[in-house]
């Protein structure tokens, strides 16, 4: 009995290390993953910005804005590799309480790299002709300090975002990360002459330029951005590179609210990545090795037990009766 017992808890132990080699290299990439459902609302705020308002028609100067930002999974289009995030941004003017524009994307990306793939009806406002390329919503899991290719969808391409040191956000570290952008024309509109300075024509088309910083701290275990900070300038500008209109110029940030929630969402992902890649195997090499040897043990004695009674049963005489 001792001996069936003994080889028991030795194919245990041995089926528990082989568990923890399994928790530790297979399983990660099965499940460490960038969520279907994904549900993130984030706020930016900003003081003496100013715009164009279609509404007023004129430049509104030195008031408050914020931007809402909502991020939702689409589950029923997401697969095992692939996950499908809609984003949806309002930006106000809490000042006079008017909205200044509205925005929408929806993208695909690689649920472990985070890098945008082009399928399940992917669109920036409503666009679906806009290839998306580069980082999408998130860094990859496992951030590494370099430049990374990130979609801009001002201007519908990716830009560099440098890695410019190490930082900490609410305790936890975070990686900086900088995306400048000067003076770059992406669009052009077609608007009244008078509105920009030429009274003789009915309308004029001017092109649209584009100056911008946009800073991310990035969790680097998670991929996920802890806070953000943007300042951007959109402006019209005649052939002479003068200024004929500035359609937004502001500066925004992350509010400590949104930030901590995703410090809070990082900290609990923290927890589940700990315990696929380090606590899960750890228990069971532990629980592997005791196993192992309380069941070698229990054989080898049994083994020795034995061998002594077949010593002690060969001494006898042969005949020998009591």
């Amino acid at each position: 009995m001792r001996r069936v017992l003994g080889l028991t808890l030795t194919g245990l132990g041995a089926f528990f290390l082989a568990l923890a080699l399994l928790l530790r290299f297979y399983l990660p990439g099965q499940v460490i993953k960038f969520p279907l459902n994904e549900y993130v609302v984030s706020t930016l705020t900003g003081t003496n910005a100013s715009y164009f308002s279609q509404k007023q028609v004129v430049e509104v100067p030195n008031v408050s804005v914020k931007a809402t930002s909502t991020v939702e999974g689409d589950v029923t289009a997401g697969s095992s590799s692939t996950a499908v995030w809609d984003d949806f941004t309002a930006i106000q003017d809490t000042t006079n309480n008017e909205p200044i524009q509205y925005n929408s994307q929806r993208s695909a990306f690689d649920r472990h790299t985070g890098l945008l793939v082009n399928c399940c009806g992917a669109y920036i406002n409503n666009n679906p002709n806009v290839h998306q390329t580069g980082q999408g919503y998130v860094w990859p899991i496992g951030t590494q300090k370099k430049t990374y290719q990130v979609f801009d969808a001002t201007l519908l391409k990716p830009e560099p975002f440098t890695y410019q040191g190490t930082t900490t956000v609410q305790g936890m570290t975070a990686y900086k990360f900088v995306e400048h952008v000067s003076n770059q024309q992406f669009s052009s509109q077609t608007l009244p002459g008078s509105l920009v300075g030429f009274k003789n024509q009915p309308s004029v088309t001017l092109p649209e330029f584009i100056t911008e910083t946009k800073t991310y701290l990035v969790d680097p275990q998670t991929g996920s951005p802890l806070h953000v900070a943007e300042s951007e300038t959109l402006s019209l500008e005649d052939i002479t590179g003068a200024t004929k209109l500035v359609l937004f110029k502001g500066s925004l940030s992350e509010t400590p609210a949104s930030v901590t929630t995703a410090i809070n969402n990082a900290n609990a992902n923290h927890l589940k990545i700990d315990f696929v890649e380090d606590i899960g195997p750890l228990v069971c090499v532990l629980l592997g090795l005791v196993v192992l040897i309380i069941g070698i043990t229990l054989t080898v004695s049994q083994r020795d037990y034995d061998d002594e009674e077949y010593e002690y049963e060969s001494d006898e005489p042969v005949g020998y009766t009591a």
